[in-house]
């Protein structure tokens, strides 16, 4: 479906567009929302990538995947934005950070919350592998690195979520 709507893109068909957009929209969105962690700077990458898709639709090859593709210049938007806000901290996130007490070892911990305080590095490889079900060919090539470093990214970002929500590694201890 996704090959067909994009060869209708570039034929200028905006109906197809707007299907697309319909299609992946949600999808773009709670990408983006993990992977830069603020609402509206994720609604700004997700409709420059969309944007992007429009305009370069005739550079899209119809015989491979269309999401690989499209999650490639959403990644790629995400990035720019949280470069270009990155020097931008709002003065209530700066109070929020000043108020907040850190948390005690016997509380728990929100999946959501141990994945978003993961760095990047380790962070978007694993929203791509676990929540996107990517697989590792198409994450490396996504964020153009060898097939090998990110295996070794997702491990360890395995090992630091591990931390972060208290397990064992490999499994309980007896």
């Amino acid at each position: 479906m996704d090959q067909a709507c994009m060869q209708r893109i570039v034929q200028g068909d905006r109906e197809a567009f707007r299907q697309l957009y319909d299609a992946y929209f949600d999808y773009a969105m709670r990408t983006a929302k993990l992977v830069i962690k603020h609402n509206e700077w994720a609604k700004d990458a997700v409709q420059e990538a969309f944007l992007r898709v429009y305009r370069n639709s005739w550079q899209y090859d119809t015989s491979k995947p269309f999401k690989p593709w499209f999650y490639c210049i959403l990644l790629r938007e995400c990035y720019r934005v949280m470069e270009r806000e990155k020097k931008v901290v709002p003065l209530g996130e700066q109070l929020e950070r000043i108020t907040v007490e850190p948390q005690l070892p016997d509380q728990q911990v929100d999946i959501y919350e141990a994945l978003q305080g993961l760095e990047d590095l380790y962070r978007i490889p694993l929203i791509l592998k676990y929540l996107h079900d990517y697989s590792e060919k198409e994450i490396a090539e996504v964020l153009d690195v060898n097939v090998n470093t990110l295996k070794s990214r997702l491990f360890k970002g395995r090992e630091k979520m591990r931390q972060r929500l208290g397990g064992d590694q490999y499994g309980t201890q007896a």
